[in-house]
């Protein structure tokens, strides 16, 4: 089992930055591609972006690309999402998830995580 535990997330006028964590105490993290989603209510949850275990490649949402970037450290067992430039289409609920390094799914397909955080909150004001 594989607990992820979020943070970072609040609220933040438009234009502004947050960065969120995802920090996976006590496993094998580089062992797991990461991927953050977001959902707002009434919605699927959606892809933001993904990076795989070596944090070598990652992909984004074409709606975050270039204001966002997703990174890990795994000698700290943690991925995280710098988000800047942020937008009042931006407010979700933000959710980071771990796939196995050897999922046969797309990292932008849900069906490709077994473990899932809590999500955090991101509100931003217009």
């Amino acid at each position: 089992q594989v607990q992820l535990v979020e943070s970072g997330g609040g609220l933040v006028q438009t234009g502004g930055s947050l960065r969120l964590s995802c920090a996976a105490p006590g496993r094998a993290f580089s062992m797991y591609a990461m991927g953050w989603f977001r959902q707002v209510p009434g919605k699927e949850r959606d892809i933001v972006a993904t990076i795989r275990w070596s944090g070598g490649n990652t992909d984004y949402a074409d709606a975050v690309k270039g204001r966002f970037t997703i990174s890990r450290d795994n000698a700290k067992n943690t991925a995280y999402l710098q988000m800047n430039t942020l937008k009042p289409e931006d407010t979700a609920v933000y959710y980071c998830a771990a796939a196995s390094r050897y999922t046969p799914y797309s990292l932008r397909s849900l069906t490709a995580y077994g473990y899932w955080g809590q999500g955090t909150q991101v509100t931003v004001s217009s």
